[in-house]
């Protein structure tokens, strides 16, 4: 289906764009019908990236760490959601694509803040074990996603026999509409822009944690409703790669890499772009040269019919990047699916690929990232694209450049260019070598 005017949020009359009903009523389809190919007689879900795809609500991002919420998927019926408080309310009165007796208000333990003692953990089991007997599913399995313990203990102790309910839900989402496609197209494209500016701010005297700050706010303007993480790492932090940012300040021959995951209506990202300020030495355009060939290796394999071990194989081995084994290098060189969630089907690694591969397939989209450390012993290049399984192969979602390190900060001019009449005194332009961005090590 053809999807108009892809970066524009606001709904029109006069051309289809995103069609949120549709898009709730594939995912509600394709969750069914996952259930339908197993063997479980119902789900009980708790998973804040699960509700959303099954109930297609949401109600703030404080709601994901604490188990406030939780949805049951019976065989052949419509879910049922247990909601905090007066948001049941809220959605009989603006959801109505579950009839009004499906929204219900309910307490669970909230990761074992009220425990048995306060009864409700076992009203909850009851309560669970009632809807079950109502339809007779009492004998049959329950999976269930990431319950807290005191929950899953109440539900056993009732009789309930428990199983795991992740691989019908991932089935359900593996494959993505043209609506999902298109919310992460626009995912990407507020990306896109942060990283421009990014790009223009990043100079010397900048600290991790303000380009971090900026970042957020760009986030937010342009629509994002959850930033999960900013990695923002530079200089000597490059190397080992620690996954979070600090309060470092950046100096001119920096190296810095960051990743930026966050959500457009459910959707998320996960987009490294590699950095360096002011200029780039020989080691640290060679360290990008190849996290960007790896990573091009991979992007060429991507078709349906290709399997996750062929391009496992295209990524070094972790002896080859300086590290023990492939646990330790385990998320540098990876793949993994995106949509509601971060970490989706298919997963992608030389730990567990080359073992048990899975097969690609129209509709699947994942993120494929490598890193590389520079020969100096403090800088890496970090590199990330999006990719959607075409029939034709692959698309890439991600646009911000990243063919080849781009270098940023203040335009230095030498004296003796100006003395030699190669550049205006006042002009912008630079001599050749800093027009390359490289300087010797």
């Amino acid at each position: 289906m053809n999807i108009a005017s892809r970066g524009a949020r606001m709904a029109v009359d006069w051309e289809q764009r995103v069609d949120f009903d549709r898009l709730r009523r594939h995912r509600m389809a394709r969750a069914k019908a996952s259930l339908e190919a197993s063997d479980l007689g119902a789900l009980l879900l708790f998973d804040p990236n699960n509700l959303r795809y099954l109930t297609s609500t949401a109600i703030g991002t404080w709601e994901r760490d604490k188990n406030i919420r939780f949805a049951l998927l019976p065989r052949g019926e419509d879910p049922i959601l247990w909601d905090f408080g007066s948001a049941a309310r809220h959605h009989k009165l603006y959801c109505p694509w579950l009839p009004e007796e499906n929204w219900r208000a309910w307490v669970p333990p909230m990761r074992g803040a009220m425990p048995n003692e306060t009864g409700i953990p076992g009203a909850l089991a009851e309560l669970v074990a009632h809807e079950l007997r109502e339809r007779g599913l009492e004998g049959e399995p329950l999976g269930i996603d990431v319950p807290d313990m005191t929950t899953l203990l109440a539900l056993q102790a009732a009789g309930i026999h428990t199983v795991d309910s992740q691989p019908v839900m991932l089935e359900a989402r593996k494959l993505k509409s043209d609506d999902e496609l298109a919310l992460l197209d626009h995912a990407a494209a507020i990306v896109d822009a942060v990283y421009d500016e990014i790009y223009r701010t990043l100079r010397p005297g900048i600290t991790e944690n303000q380009v971090v700050a900026q970042a957020m706010k760009t986030l937010f303007d342009l629509g994002s409703e959850h930033v999960e993480a900013i990695n923002a790492i530079s200089g000597d932090r490059c190397n080992p790669h620690p996954h979070t940012f600090a309060d470092r300040l950046l100096r001119p021959g920096d190296q810095a890499f960051f990743d930026i995951i966050h959500a457009f209506n459910g959707y998320r990202t996960c987009y490294y772009r590699t950095f360096n300020v002011g200029y780039a030495t020989p080691s640290q355009l060679d360290a990008y040269r190849r996290c960007r060939e790896w990573l091009d290796a991979a992007i060429d394999l991507v078709r349906p019919g290709m399997t996750t071990d062929k391009i496992a194989e295209a990524w070094p081995e972790a002896t080859e990047i300086g590290l023990p084994d492939e646990h330790a290098a385990f998320g540098l060189q990876f793949g993994h699916g995106i949509g509601v969630g971060l970490y989706e089907f298919p997963m992608i690694s030389r730990l567990h690929s080359l073992e048990a591969p899975v097969e690609l397939e129209v509709g699947m989209v994942f993120a494929l990232e490598t890193y590389c450390p520079a020969s100096d012993g403090r800088s890496a290049a970090r590199i990330e694209e999006e990719v959607v399984v075409t029939p034709t192969g692959p698309e890439v979602l991600t646009r911000f450049p990243a063919e080849e390190l781009l270098v940023t900060g203040r335009t230095y001019v030498r004296g003796v260019d100006l003395l030699n009449g190669r550049v205006a005194p006042d002009s912008p332009e630079t001599s050749e070598p800093e027009l390359t961005g490289a300087r010797a090590d």
